[in-house]
């Protein structure tokens, strides 16, 4: 995730002795991990408190979810190279310490504009920990069996973090208040920073002058926030508003520039050449619309299980956990497929399977039976997110060559981030939009909103069902010869 953006990047030998202490050192990185992955979903079910609180509309409150997933996807690369130039080590106790102080300002916010600056300074702590975290772990374990054993933990990680932040989000908010579900991060990372001195090992420092690309960082990070503030706010102004437009020609006009710089920089965050390697692209896409059917499936089923059946956090948390259970089963089977059938198989399965729970979703009613309507979609809905992101990262990842594999990493966890935001976006965009307001029972004119945004989280699987089809029919498009120990 975090090797040198550049042309040439610099080789980072593992040391032939084992670390002994490598193990316990991955616990403190996956403590991290999990923390990070955690925050990005475990405001969902306190967005009611939060909106009562601090006067948030339901279009206002996404944000406290959006500013985060932007930040923190947006500058991904960018705190990735900070690895490679400044120390893997160093910056993400930087960034550790950040997130702390940046929760702590969360929980104590007095206002919905200083909850959400709080929660951008989150996300930019969050996107120098994850790459940096991972440049360590390559940097502790060796190539082979021990360090796929690492990443596997890792990924299983992130799998169970997005999912269990459902789990324990609405115990804690009804049981301490929603400030506590920042301030639970102050404890974690404490913990790190006063171990991540003692296990973790430092890694190699580029050589050289020192180049960055900031403003390629700077641009794509503004358009993307133009894009989904466009996408949040056009069903109350209008999609032909000339405030719509604008925010759209301005994210096209950043996204331009950014290209443009791209091309032309000495060290770019994003070399252009490797969009030319059609899995790297393939699965990308996958991942985009995994991740958008994932968080906009997710926010759906917090405001459909509280606002239309009026359930409790803590109820709505704990009926969430064969959801995150069958996560963490689909993310630990797709080793096994995909060394059985290859990735390509693997990926058709879970996408189909994930297009199934979300159409299972859009038959939720006003009147809501639990075992009938919502469990089955979540037991097929979970199992399908664990075996579709697993399988569309290792397709990211499979078409490019060794000494590139930690700018595909990053590429692929920005997507990830940036698909989350916008799930959010376009289906909080859809549920406003169809919500009908000439019923004398309101839960049922917001319930057709939710179906409504059910379905758009169902469109998103099935363009990622499409893709996946299209991938499979595809040939290689890594040079011959080129290996990268996957199977197709």
């Amino acid at each position: 995730m975090s090797e040198r953006t550049g042309a040439a990047p610099i080789p980072r030998p593992v040391p032939a002795n084992p670390d002994p202490r490598r193990w316990k050192a991955l616990a403190v990185l996956c403590t991290a991990y999990f923390m990070i992955i955690v925050d990005s979903q475990i405001v969902i079910l306190a967005l009611p408190s939060i909106e009562a609180e601090l006067s948030f509309g339901t279009n206002g409150s996404q944000w406290v979810m959006s500013a985060y997933l932007l930040s923190f996807g947006g500058l991904l690369l960018f705190g990735g190279r900070t690895a490679d130039l400044l120390g893997g080590r160093r910056m993400f106790m930087v960034g550790t310490a950040l997130f702390l102080v940046a929760s702590v300002v969360c929980g104590l916010a007095w206002s919905g504009a200083v909850l959400v600056a709080a929660r951008v300074v989150q996300g930019v702590a969050a996107a120098v920990m994850a790459p940096t975290a991972m440049a360590v772990l390559m940097n502790t374990f060796a190539e082979g069996k021990e360090r796929n054993r690492a990443i596997g933990v890792w990924t299983g990680i992130g799998a169970f973090g997005a999912t269990a932040a459902l789990l324990i989000g609405g115990t804690i908010t009804e049981g301490l208040g929603w400030e506590w579900i920042f301030f639970i991060n102050v404890p974690l990372a404490g913990a790190v920073l006063v171990l991540g001195p003692r296990l973790l090992r430092e890694t190699p420092v580029a050589a050289g002058r020192r180049s960055y690309d900031p403003f390629g960082a700077i641009t794509v990070t503004g358009a993307l926030v133009l894009l989904a503030y466009a996408v949040v706010e056009a069903p109350v102004v209008g999609w032909g508003s000339l405030s719509t437009l604008g925010l759209l020609a301005g994210a096209l006009v950043l996204f331009a520039v950014f290209l443009v710089i791209e091309r032309v920089s000495k060290a770019p965050l994003v070399p252009l050449r490797v969009f030319r390697v059609r899995t790297l692209v393939g699965g990308n896409a996958m991942t985009l619309l995994v991740s958008m059917a994932i968080y906009g499936g997710a926010l759906m089923m917090s405001v459909y299980a509280q606002q239309v059946l009026g359930w409790s956090p803590v109820l709505f948390g704990l009926s969430t956990a064969v959801y995150a259970a069958m996560s963490v089963v689909g993310s630990n089977l797709t080793g096994p497929l995909v060394t059985r059938f290859g990735y390509r198989r693997v990926a058709v399965f879970g996408a189909t399977v994930l297009s199934a729970g979300a159409l299972l979703l859009t038959r939720v009613s006003p009147e809501g039976n639990y075992w009938t309507e919502l469990l089955p979609a979540m037991i097929v809905f979970g199992y399908g997110i664990g075996t579709t992101v697993v399988a569309a990262a290792i397709a990211a990842l499979s078409g490019v060559a060794p000494n590139e594999s930690g700018l595909a990493s990053g590429i692929n966890n920005s997507i990830f981030q940036v698909g989350a935001a916008f799930g959010i976006a376009m289906c909080t965009t859809v549920a406003v939009a169809f919500t009908g307001t000439g019923h004398a029972d309101g839960r049922v004119g917001l319930n057709a909103g939710v179906q409504a945004a059910f379905g758009a989280a169902f469109v998103f699987a099935a363009c990622c069902l499409a893709v996946a089809l299209v991938l499979l029919a595809l040939r290689d498009g890594r040079p011959a010869g080129q290996a990268t120990g996957v199977a197709p």
